[in-house]
């Protein structure tokens, strides 16, 4: 019985596969994946950090695997699974919008649910309305498929996500967990906070049922807030629009009352690094203000042909030599000039005892923004490491509608430490747990109001 219902499983999903976009000649194919190659080989700035058999061996691979795909969609998945090798968040594969349209992750018809990875789970974080009862929030996603959700995400998720931390890795599996197209079904344990196991048969399907537990709070560009007679609470949730600078000036004057400040940076995904250097500056009284340090690859194909002959010893005490010996192995930097950023600011400052609340997606220009504040004294980063990817990604257009993007630019922090890959770490670090999670805690808010309450 189980093999024949295994057996319908997948014919019914080979239909809806079936359904997708196949738009795409076998030579289309070809030509998109050696694009995306050839692009990573020749602007990746991480190259370095390839194992580069391996990525060669999968290249050659993949020739003959993408023409037998059987249609647009599949044949992007295999792209997406050969961009995630390369480990970086700002290095991405992206889907057709005919494609994109035609995949849900959320909707399953009578069900709609939202999982969020908390403290090493995936747990249901948002349903529809109706369904708040029957799957409470706090429930456990166990299984999928017949497989624990571990062994489901490690197989079926990972290895198609692109990002340089495992924390956002994981994050993003448990996320996008149910990313497929309509029609798809799941079988799916849950864990209820009681205790209880509960399975449901679940098929992606429009749902049309429009109030979601708990509704969702109306964006905000900035957030302002007193947390008491003392501290000021300002969330500064992107620098994606240089609106959020005048915000920010529009709210000085009560600002400039408070003695002690916390700075949100939990929701900023990023933007332009300039509009939150600009709130920055209010905030310090340092005269120039140091980012992070950049480089990209230098190619001279000269100097990669003279490399071929060139030996480590050959470049001992010869600069050109060693170049060429570098450029061979896609390993010869040009360093952007750098120097600090002067501060102008003719306005009173902000200065009093401040604390930045950072979290996953804390990321790119945020994450700019806390390379200028890491030598602040008077500012505090507590919550959890940050995104750890940024740079400036160099776009281009794939057969069919799709798109990609490959990072070119290495950012370290002024004296060369690294926090692509491995985060920005907080100086006290705050986990949210599941618990905190049901009792609407905020842990992170709540360690920064008791240090900022020390005298």
């Amino acid at each position: 019985m189980k093999k024949t219902l295994l057996v319908l499983f997948l014919a019914f999903n080979c239909n809806l596969f079936g359904q997708m976009p196949n738009t795409l000649t076998p030579s289309d194919k070809v030509y998109g994946l050696s694009k995306f190659w050839q692009e990573v080989n020749y602007n990746f700035v991480y190259l370095n950090k390839v194992d580069r058999e391996q990525w060669e061996a999968d290249y050659r691979l993949l020739i003959s695997e993408v023409q037998t795909t059987e249609n647009d969609y599949e044949y992007y998945r295999l792209l997406q699974k050969f961009c995630a090798t390369l480990k970086d968040g700002h290095t991405n594969v992206y889907f057709p919008e005919a494609i994109q349209e035609e995949l849900y992750n959320t909707y399953f018809g009578e069900y709609r649910l939202w999982s969020t990875h908390i403290d090493g789970k995936a747990i249901v974080s948002r349903v529809n309305l109706s369904k708040k009862d029957e799957l409470p929030i706090g429930t456990e996603i166990v299984e999928v498929n017949g497989m624990n959700t571990k062994a489901y995400l490690e197989q079926k998720v990972i290895p198609y996500i692109s990002s340089s931390t495992d924390y956002i890795l994981w994050d993003l599996a448990v996320s996008r967990m149910f990313q497929a197209p309509k029609g798809t079904s799941f079988e799916v344990k849950f864990k209820l906070p009681t205790g209880k196991i509960k399975s449901l048969s679940l098929t992606h399907s429009e749902t049309t049922e429009k109030e979601v537990y708990p509704a969702f709070e109306p964006w905000q560009l900035m957030e302002f807030k007193w947390i008491n007679e003392d501290i000021a609470y300002v969330s500064l949730n992107s620098f994606g629009n240089p609106k959020i600078d005048s915000l920010f000036i529009e709210k000085l004057p009560e600002l400039y009352k408070a003695k002690k400040l916390i700075v949100d940076l939990r929701k900023n995904g990023g933007g332009n690094t300039p509009i939150g250097r600009e709130i920055l500056e209010y905030l310090t009284i340092d005269p120039v203000l140091y980012g992070s340090k950049t480089r990209s690859r230098l190619h001279i194909p000269s100097f990669k042909a003279w490399g071929t002959w060139t030996s480590a010893q050959d470049t001992v005490g010869d600069s050109w030599a060693t170049q060429e010996y570098l450029s061979y192995r896609d390993n010869y930097f040009h360093d952007f000039n750098y120097q600090g950023s002067k501060v102008q600011l003719d306005a009173k400052r902000l200065v009093v005892p401040t604390v930045l609340l950072i979290g996953h997606n804390t990321a790119s220009a945020a994450e700019d923004f806390l390379i200028y504040a890491d030598n602040q004294k008077h500012m505090t980063k507590i919550g959890e490491p940050s995104f750890g990817s940024t740079g400036q990604p160099f776009q281009f257009r794939l057969p069919g509608g799709g798109s990609a993007r490959v990072c070119t630019k290495q950012d370290t922090y002024p004296d060369g430490r690294e926090f692509v890959g491995v985060g920005i770490q907080p100086d006290i670090l705050v986990k949210k747990t599941v618990q905190d999670f049901l009792e609407e805690k905020d842990p992170a808010l709540e360690k920064a109001i008791e240090y900022l309450g020390k005298d």
